[in-house]
């Protein structure tokens, strides 16, 4: 993914797409900083966590521009959304996620919701980077409470 990065951040220097340049460009940055903070080298799936990071605080930031009425902003937000999202693996719906949320109850033996965190580190590997994180955390608290 790293190669279709740079590829993708080039393309986007020769069209003159700043806001395509600006993402991608910001994303590399993320990942490597990332690795030499952890010594790592990610891989694509590890890639693909970072880009569900990259673009929920877009959307954090929208919610907060939203409040200052600052619509240019938001506009620019949306289409680097929109540019990270191509990065991203398909995103599960949320049937998919309540069937994983199921199997792994039962994976896990989750009999209240005290057991949240053992069925979440169950699911981490299963939706990092597929799934919003507070869906899936709302979708395994409305299932633990229900047992």
């Amino acid at each position: 993914m790293k190669e279709e990065l740079l590829k993708d951040l080039k393309d986007a220097m020769k069209n003159k797409d700043e806001i395509k340049k600006n993402a991608i460009t910001m994303l590399r940055a993320a990942i490597l900083q990332y690795e030499k903070d952890n010594l790592v080298t990610l891989n694509d799936e590890e890639i693909a966590g970072i880009v569900a990071k990259e673009v929920k605080k877009r959307k954090d930031a929208i919610e907060e521009y939203k409040k200052a009425e600052r619509q240019d902003i938001i506009d620019e937000l949306n289409q680097e959304i929109e540019v990270l999202s191509k990065y991203l693996p398909k995103q599960l719906t949320e049937a998919e996620i309540t069937s994983l949320v199921e199997e792994s109850i039962q994976i896990v033996g989750a009999t209240s919701p005290r057991d949240i965190g053992k069925v979440m580190q169950d699911l981490k590997p299963k939706t990092t980077g597929k799934a919003d994180g507070k869906l899936v955390s709302d979708i395994v608290k409305a299932k633990l409470s229900n047992l």
